[in-house]
């Protein structure tokens, strides 16, 4: 059985039926994540039609200019669907030179949100990007939190630095481009105690898909590929990401229901 620790249904066309297909090819679980207050009520309806999709609550870090505050998220965790608060972090890869004032506001959001996981013992989902020496010292100052630095494609020292904090990394379809050299070899050091995989649908669709829509079937690829980078058997790959990810999310109780559908 496999989890798709990441994915953005709500941007789907013909959402339920994509999650049929997958559930199809082994794919049981699927934590939809939610960017921004104004699509939360989309991505909770989804959760809430589907047994097996779980929900999160935050703002994106490129959302941050758009949201005077994030209180409603905390009033959001009380839904038995949350089991995760973001995606927040940071990213930089396109914030001009002299655009401090955008970089202070991500981070100061993304402070809100680390202590809001704190507070509320739940895991912080983070995007990090052009940012690897304020997210480590963030989530350092934040030390008691924990995550997942999910769609990973920074460097072996930002992961370990969060690895050494108790956090997990997410590894995407990017795994599979060519140009990932980077990425694989992230891939291949992470412990297998702290490794989870995701699609970010749908976007990032892997290899033979890159180009197309992404969608949570897309998972199957990223793991195969992933296993026979790491050396393991896919059962086992799929096994270990599988109970990580219940690990972590503790409010999807994984382990503890059948298989389900709609």
């Amino acid at each position: 059985m496999l989890v798709d620790s990441h994915c953005h249904l709500n941007y789907l066309t013909d959402c339920d039926a994509k999650l049929a297909v997958a559930r199809t090819l082994g794919v049981h679980g699927f934590l939809c994540i939610g960017v921004k207050q104004d699509t939360h009520a989309d991505v909770m309806q989804i959760a809430q039609r589907h047994a097996d999709v779980w929900a999160s609550a935050g703002v994106h870090p490129e959302s941050v200019a758009g949201e005077s505050s994030i209180d409603w998220i905390e009033s959001a965790l009380h839904h038995n669907k949350i089991v995760g608060i973001g995606e927040t972090g940071l990213d930089y890869f396109r914030v001009a030179d002299d655009a401090e004032h955008v970089r202070h506001a991500q981070r100061k959001s993304f402070a809100a949100h680390l202590a809001l996981g704190r507070a509320n013992d739940l895991p912080v989902i983070v995007h990090t990007r052009a940012a690897d020496f304020d997210t480590r010292d963030l989530l350092r100052a934040h030390a008691g939190a924990i995550g997942v630095l999910h769609c990973f494609t920074e460097s072996w020292e930002l992961a370990r630095a969060a690895l050494d904090l108790g956090w997990y990394v997410s590894i995407s379809g990017i795994v599979t481009f060519r140009n990932a050299d980077n990425v694989r070899d992230v891939a291949r050091r992470i412990p297998e105690d702290r490794l989870l995989i995701e699609t970010d649908c749908p976007w990032l669709a892997p290899m033979p898909y890159r180009g197309k829509t992404n969608e949570p079937a897309f998972v199957t690829e990223t793991a195969t590929f992933l296993a026979a980078l790491r050396g393991q058997p896919l059962d086992e790959l799929a096994a270990q990401t599988t109970e990580n990810f219940s690990r972590l999310f503790k409010r999807t109780a994984i382990h503890d229901r059948s298989n389900s559908s709609s």
